[in-house]
């Protein structure tokens, strides 16, 4: 890769995290509304969460949150390797391994949404 595709790559994905931070926040504070300051000693029992769960957008809300989080922290990591300037072929494997990781947490998140749910 020449140097203007790593900077144009490092630069949309720096965007990226940067909107993924912004809506991050957001879910972040009504994540922690919802389950820590509302509920009753500042957790949600198992039955709880099953009947919040029920109410409409919960479960998709939860989902969005798992991606956002995932995909922030994700394009952090990638990052950094740019950052490293490691060679070609370590680079490669090493996103290759961040997708893969990207979706073993998105597919066990959601199974574990929609068994909740």
């Amino acid at each position: 890769m020449d140097h203007k595709t790593i900077s144009n790559k490092g630069n949309i994905c720096w965007l990226a995290q940067a909107v993924l931070g912004i809506l991050l926040v957001i879910l972040l504070c009504i994540h922690l509304i919802v389950n820590h300051w509302v509920a009753p000693q500042g957790l949600l029992t198992y039955a709880d969460v099953v009947h919040y769960y029920g109410f409409p957008g919960i479960a998709l809300m939860e989902a969005a949150f798992l991606i956002i989080v995932t995909s922030h922290c994700l394009l952090g990591l990638h990052s950094i390797l740019l950052d490293l300037n490691l060679p070609s072929l370590i680079a490669r494997i090493t996103i290759w391994i961040l997708i893969i990781l990207y979706a073993t947490i998105i597919f066990y998140g959601s199974w574990l949404i929609i068994k909740i749910d």
